[in-house]
């Protein structure tokens, strides 16, 4: 998954707590080398490399289970999330890396690899890839479920206080001793140290218990092409990165769910992206962008009203 990984546990003894951050830890490799869309021999790219299936094939519980979960979004979303996008993935990375835009021709053959009409789900935990040269892309939502696994671990550890933290993506469980919950900072653009008195880009702390964190946007793997700027988040039903500098800092009860709603939101943009969060049960979202040359804040309806904005160093989070 590319990133830095943190466990951190209240445990009675030492050897407790590193036994259930180890574990942890190695659980996070494990599912790894499931779902990693950089890694080869992961069962992810290897499913991707087979594609197109002569017959279904079996596919591991793990896998598995991101695939429903990374469907129901997708028709949740009306496609603005979709796990077939790694063609399109593909194509961004090397646009990032050369600093020019993938062709007209190379943008027609990925969105004729990529949609629902390219994958299926079968019986019997089985998929059929349809069509040659798709690519699934499960970064969307992969890193909340991982980091879901690895709370799970530690609590099959007997630690019930606890935070995983992978780059930006946290999940807590309990809150530590003499607290209210953990405290979280977030910087939703990555803009702490411009010198610009806009409430917008304060970092600002939260506190959770219980609950999971995802800040996503273009903050740090955005590129700008021809005065356009282009986030590393693709819209699936275009093609192109999303266009703009916008951050949405996403709450919700797990960090699958957390992770899968920052994407789409992102992809959707400040307003349909209020009006999608709205309907998201126990989940709140924070929009940050830019319009007209001045920042924009607009927060759901559920945002966390303990929330309060502190240039005090906490645990620090505002990744992509």
């Amino acid at each position: 998954m590319g990133v830095a990984w943190t466990v951190t546990v209240f445990a009675e003894t030492l050897p407790n707590a590193e036994k259930a951050i180890t574990a942890a830890l190695d659980e996070v490799s494990r599912i790894e080398n499931v779902l990693s869309d950089y890694q080869p021999t992961s069962e992810l790219c290897q499913l991707s490399a087979s594609a197109p299936t002569p017959f279904p094939k079996q596919v591991s519980p793990d896998l598995w289970e991101v695939l429903i979960q990374a469907v129901a979004w997708r028709d949740r979303s009306k496609g603005a999330f979709d796990p077939t996008v790694g063609v399109f993935t593909d194509l961004w990375r090397n646009a990032r890396q050369t600093r020019h835009m993938p062709s007209v021709k190379q943008l027609a053959a990925a969105q004729n690899a990529s949609g629902p009409e390219t994958f299926r789900l079968e019986d019997a935990q089985k998929v059929s890839l349809l069509k040659p040269d798709m690519r699934l892309d499960l970064g969307g939502i992969g890193m909340g479920f991982a980091i879901d696994r690895a709370l799970k671990i530690v609590q099959e550890n007997d630690i019930s206080v606890a935070m995983v933290d992978a780059s930006g993506d946290i999940g807590v469980i309990g809150r530590p001793p003499d607290s209210d919950g953990w405290r979280i900072e977030i910087d939703a653009l990555g803009r702490k140290t411009e010198k610009k008195k806009c409430e917008g880009l304060h970092p600002f702390v939260i506190t959770l218990e219980d609950a999971s964190v995802t800040t996503s946007g273009d903050a740090f793997q955005a590129i700008e092409i021809e005065g356009i700027r282009y986030s590393h988040i693709v819209d699936p039903r275009t093609g192109l990165g999303v266009v703009g500098s916008t951050g949405v800092t996403v709450i919700a009860p797990d960090a699958t769910t957390a992770d899968a709603l920052a994407t789409t939101l992102s992809v959707l943009g400040p307003q349909a992206g209020y009006e999608f969060v709205e309907q998201a049960a126990d989940c709140s979202a924070r929009f940050v962008w830019y319009e007209a040359g001045e920042i924009r804040v607009r927060t759901s309806s559920q945002w966390n009203s303990q929330t309060s904005y502190s240039s005090q160093s906490k645990i620090k989070t505002g990744r992509e």
